[in-house]
């Protein structure tokens, strides 16, 4: 075990954002890739270039933009792709019989890395994307995991946290909804002082507003989307058992990982990001100061200059 005893504290750093992009899939007007897998077709942002392979995953209501500013930090010297999952952000709905479950939803990620031949991938997990890393390590039988090189896990849910505390807990319930009534719930999420209620987006960013803004829109304005995002969120019951049972696997994850915690996270508790660690063979810990929940948006720079710290540590 090669935990730290004490937290590390990350600086902040300013970086660049790389322009290149790998050739090949579909990618419309905007940059933006798109792929048909499984379940349907999933866009993605890629950074393209020859340097280590980053692929970042968000979470619940949210899209590939929440990498946005890490992005920034990290393409200059890697490979970054964020694939917008169906998650109740996403730009395409997916097949009526797709499984959208959170370990459907980590196969698809598996499925992702296999179809574009990824490997010895750093791969980074937000909020929900946090738990979708655990369930790829956990359940990888088959050899899905085996393309992951190492791990980074951002203040995520974890243990017998999901749906995240009040915010997830709110989705979750309103997931219980018809898809159309669920719609008219998230309408609510047009009034910025709905969207910075705790039970919203409040306690999870102090400064991505405009983002949360427009991650809402989908389940407002689409009915295969709202359809997606209640599957998901009635899938949470069983996730969360998965989710628990997860811990156990991590233990046998013989690879790099990071562990980066927003101190005083009031969603993500900073005891499981401890335990986290501690759990990992290889694990260690980063704390974020002056952040919520979601580090890619309150702190891109500082996050970014972690995982680059840790990518080239690997690399030396």
């Amino acid at each position: 075990m090669s935990t730290s005893a004490e937290p590390q504290k990350v600086p902040s750093v300013a970086g660049a954002r790389g322009a290149a992009r790998r050739p090949g899939g579909t990618t419309n007007t905007t940059g933006t890739k798109e792929i048909e897998l499984s379940a349907g077709t999933v866009a993605y942002e890629d950074t393209g270039g020859d340097g280590p392979t980053v692929v970042l995953l968000h979470g619940l209501m949210m899209d590939a933009s929440l990498w946005d500013g890490t992005v920034s930090g990290l393409s200059a010297g890697h490979r970054c792709l964020a694939p917008t999952l169906p998650l109740g952000a996403h730009p395409h709905p997916m097949g009526a019989d797709a499984d959208l479950s959170l370990s459907g939803t980590a196969r698809l990620v598996a499925e992702f890395l296999d179809r574009l031949d990824l490997r010895d991938v750093t791969l980074v997990g937000s909020d929900t994307g946090g738990a979708l890393v655990q369930l790829l390590i956990a359940e990888g039988d088959g050899g899905r995991a085996a393309r992951v090189g190492r791990i980074v896990l951002v203040s995520c849910e974890a243990f017998d946290n999901y749906p995240a505390r009040v915010t997830g807990r709110t989705l979750a319930l309103a997931g219980r909804l018809s898809p159309r009534l669920f719609g008219l719930f998230m309408q609510q999420m047009r009034l910025r002082p709905v969207r910075r209620l705790p039970v919203a987006f409040g306690w999870l960013t102090r400064r991505g507003d405009a983002a949360t803004r427009r991650w809402t829109r989908p389940v407002m304005t689409r009915p295969g989307i709202r359809r997606d995002a209640v599957r998901t969120l009635r899938a949470a019951a069983a996730d969360a058992r998965r989710l628990a049972g997860a811990a156990g696997a991590l233990g046998s994850f013989d690879r790099p990982a990071l562990v980066v915690w927003a101190a005083g996270d009031r969603v993500m508790p900073p005891a499981h990001g401890r335990r986290l660690a501690e759990l990992l063979p290889q694990g260690r810990l980063a704390e974020i100061p002056d952040s919520r929940t979601l580090v890619p948006l309150d702190q891109p720079e500082r996050l970014a200059l972690a995982i680059r710290e840790f990518v080239a540590a690997r690399h030396r």
